[in-house]
């Protein structure tokens, strides 16, 4: 039972159909197509060499296929973590190749950790602390500081900066050297690779493009005019390591590891999620968790760094056919073929290339409607989009990250301390009661004031609550009579927040006002029951409404 409970490829291989067997072989060449000059730069992207984004595609996506539970998710790395890779071991590894590397496959072995570990804690509730808003902002930053490290390629120069102002300043600055033929060169593929992404939606244009420009470096004479190619890499696959452990960088990988966690499991999940629906099928999101830490344990031990589920990646799987994760598994075997017979046809294939694939790739990043649809619907909204991604360019994409984090923490701690508070009113005509600021026909009555708070009642809110109840009741003068709560839409009440309902009904006596209580859930009413608030206020039946005791009261005050 636990087998079958955690790995759903015993589950859905059993029942698999061979009429997909076609379909998802195809699917997998056309991944492998794609995965193998997107990892090439992914790699350089993270400072590391080319073969380490190959070999992330090549273990993570066949493992995925094993525990992972969407049929269509892809999984390799990023753009967005391969930055974070980069930016984040630059300063730890001291300038050295095989430091940097093993930092790189420790940081995986650390987000494997936390990923399961999160898996058996049943954390995958964490993904609800990062709002779409929030992540909007962050990608669209991610990918401006991301386009930024590519252009020196792209320019032919050598650039520099540590963030995504000081390089714009080094690439301004080495305007003399700008090699135009590589300048050309970059453009004429930049625009073949987005008229690709316009005409042939999921084909593997760029595949096509990294052949003819190895062509065109070997055999014309623009290898000899300034391109710088990605060089040797080494043939065969990647040999089991185990990595580096460096003490003295624990509590930076530590971090490292935790953003790329948080992260991957962001993104992963909103692919895996868009994909489901568009399929009509579920996915869990606490095997997700399982998965990406099997995926990121083997790229650890294989000569790799974290990988994650993306949305281009996981579009291209879907738009050639994908119907199983069966397409993964044919595309680490592609990938594998490569790995032990192509490698040397790599060789000259041009940096250039390399970095328009990443522009190209991370412009997918920036959602522009989205934020005109903020700036017309949701000042507050936009601006928060705006923070995340200014922060990402300011600080950096790891600070970034935990900016969004604190962003998004600070939002829903706020959200509940200082929730709306809304003055009901009867709808004419009915028994029903809504709030009078969005519905000011609502009806009145001089002796009552009626009122929800659309938030659960805890610690840190209770004296914003009782402070805005008093000045309700203030302005309401001597004709006021009862207040009554409707505790419907507060599904939480805490001890505080039941102690609080007891000194409301206390100071509200002394200016002769009744406070009484409606519509109290069944968890709510146990707890003022355990702080004998109905000891003070009288019972708290589940059978008493809103409009019950408006009727009281008023029949009551109509009779005196």
């Amino acid at each position: 039972m636990f087998w079958k409970n955690n790995i759903p490829a015993l589950s859905w291989l059993r029942d698999y159909s061979f009429k997909f067997l076609g379909k998802d072989a195809l699917a997998g060449i056309t991944l492998a197509a794609y995965a193998i000059p997107v990892s090439l730069a992914y790699a350089s992207l993270a400072g590391l060499p080319p073969q380490y984004g190959i070999y992330g595609y090549l273990l993570g996506g066949f493992f995925y296929a094993l525990v992972g539970s969407s049929r269509h998710l892809a999984i390799g790395p990023t753009s967005a973590i391969s930055l974070l890779i980069g930016v984040t071991i630059a300063g730890m590894s001291k300038g050295d190749p095989q430091r940097w590397a093993d930092i790189a496959s420790f940081t995986a072995l650390v987000f494997a950790g936390m990923s399961i570990l999160a898996y058996f804690l049943r954390l995958n509730f964490i993904i609800n602390f990062i709002s779409d808003t929030v992540m909007l902002g962050f990608k669209a930053g991610a990918a401006l500081a991301i386009a930024t490290t590519q252009l020196p390629k792209l320019f032919g120069v050598t650039g520099g900066g540590e963030s995504f102002f000081t390089r714009l300043i080094a690439l301004i600055q080495q305007w003399p050297e700008y090699n135009y033929y590589v300048l050309s060169f970059g453009i004429i593929v930049l625009v073949l690779l987005f008229m690709g992404e316009k005409h042939f939606p999921g084909r593997p244009v760029a595949i096509l493009l990294v052949v003819v420009s190895i062509l065109a470096i070997s055999f014309t004479p623009l290898g000899g005019i300034g391109f710088s190619t990605v060089g040797t890499i080494p043939a065969g696959l990647p040999q089991f390591r185990v990595p580096t452990l460096f003490r003295a960088e624990i509590n930076e990988v530590f971090t490292l590891a935790f953003a790329c966690f948080l992260l991957a499991y962001i993104e992963s999940i909103s692919s895996a999620k868009a994909m489901a629906q568009k399929h009509g099928y579920e996915i869990d999101h606490r095997q997700e968790l399982l998965a990406l830490g099997i995926a990121n344990l083997a790229t650890a031990f294989g000569q790799s760094y974290p990988v994650s589920g993306g949305l281009s990646q996981t579009a291209v799987n879907d738009k050639a056919g994908a119907k199983t994760p069966i397409s993964l598994v044919f595309a680490s075997i592609v990938i594998g073929l490569c790995l032990l017979m192509f490698t040397s046809l790599l060789e000259n294939l041009p940096n250039v290339v390399l970095a328009c694939i990443v522009i190209v790739a991370v412009r997918g990043l920036v959602d522009f409607k989205e934020f005109v649809h903020l700036w017309k619907t949701n000042k507050t909204e936009f601006a928060l989009a705006l923070t995340a991604a200014i922060g990402v360019l300011i600080f950096g994409i790891l600070e970034g990250v935990l900016i969004a984090t604190i962003v998004t923490l600070i939002l829903v701690i706020k959200a509940v301390s200082v929730p709306h508070v809304a003055i009901l009113g009867r709808i004419p005509n009915t028994h029903r009661y809504s709030d009078v600021e969005r519905n000011p026909d609502n009806e009145l009555f001089p002796q009552l004031l009626l009122f929800r708070v659309e938030s659960s009642i805890y610690y840190f809110n209770t004296e914003y609550i009782e402070n805005h109840i008093m000045e309700q009741v203030k302005a309401a003068g001597t004709s006021l009579k009862t207040v009554v709560w409707d505790l419907n839409t507060s599904p939480q009440v805490d001890r505080t927040g039941a102690k609080m309902i007891g000194k409301l009904y206390l100071d509200l006596q002394t200016r002769g006002v009744l406070l009484r209580i409606a519509n109290a859930r069944a968890g709510v009413r146990d707890n003022l029951r355990n702080e004998k608030i109905d000891h003070l206020i009288g019972k708290i039946s589940r059978k008493v409404s809103l409009h019950n005791i408006v009727d009281e009261e008023l029949e009551k005050w109509s009779e005196s």
